[in-house]
């Protein structure tokens, strides 16, 4: 019984992989809104039934992973040790290369550099972008408001949780311009997201580092609070 629900799942993991693969090589040709959900399941060589079931809509076919994400990302933040604030767990967890920026393949920095462009180009998808980023800060303020006992109608929680999901945010518009800069070296990128991350973290730090963090804890340099490594060997970070 368990040997069967493993092949079935592997089966379900294949096929979501299919359908994802052919969606993404389509949108990459003739851009999100040109084509439709019936020429993804034909190319896939499965029904549009399927294709729903494993894609509620078509924007998942480009974002299905964010809602794990999301979940890893309030884990993170949730399970951090105690002392450490919200800021380092944070940190920590989206710099964290990861997916097809964690690859050192010249077929994922293709594929990176293909969806950043699908997402660009549509209006749709950008829109979608947004709401799910929305969902992150909203998340997370409910998170830090839980854990730091804010009352109700408190504007802290949300204030942070708005600033560091913008981090997010221009982490990920750092990424796109660097990629589509040059998609030849994705370790070279990975070390100048952590690099140049860790410098915004640092400026975020003089003011919520103790964030979340319990007790104030004694003074002690930025780099060394975030426990973000060392600094970068130089010429590391371009």
């Amino acid at each position: 019984m368990g040997q069967e629900l493993g092949l079935r799942e592997l089966k379900k993991h294949k096929t979501r992989q299919i359908i994802s693969d052919t969606a993404r090589e389509l949108f990459a040709r003739r851009g999100f809104e040109n084509v439709s959900v019936a020429e993804i399941a034909r190319a896939a060589e499965v029904s549009e039934t399927t294709v729903f079931n494993y894609f509620p809509t078509k924007e998942d076919l480009v974002f299905y992973g964010l809602e794990a994400f999301e979940q890893q990302l309030l884990q993170a933040v949730r399970d951090r040790p105690p002392g450490e604030g919200i800021l380092q767990a944070f940190g920590q967890f989206i710099l964290q290369p990861r997916g097809l920026l964690a690859a050192a393949d010249p077929a994922s920095a293709n594929a990176l550099l293909s969806v950043s462009r699908t997402i660009a180009a549509s209006p749709a998808l950008a829109a979608r972008e947004q709401q799910v980023l929305a969902r992150y800060a909203d998340s997370l303020a409910a998170l830090l408001a839980e854990e730091t006992g804010a009352s109700p109608g408190d504007l802290t929680p949300s204030v942070v949780a708005n600033t560091l999901i913008g981090f997010h945010r221009a982490v990920i518009d750092y990424v796109r311009q660097r990629i589509e800069a040059d998609a030849t070296d994705l370790p070279r990128l990975a070390r100048s997201v952590q690099a140049d991350g860790q410098k915004a973290l640092e400026l975020l730090a003089e003011g919520l580092a103790d964030y979340g963090a319990g007790p104030p804890l004694a003074s002690r340099p930025v780099r060394q609070f975030l426990d973000l490594g060392p600094p970068p060997a130089r010429g590391t970070s371009s």
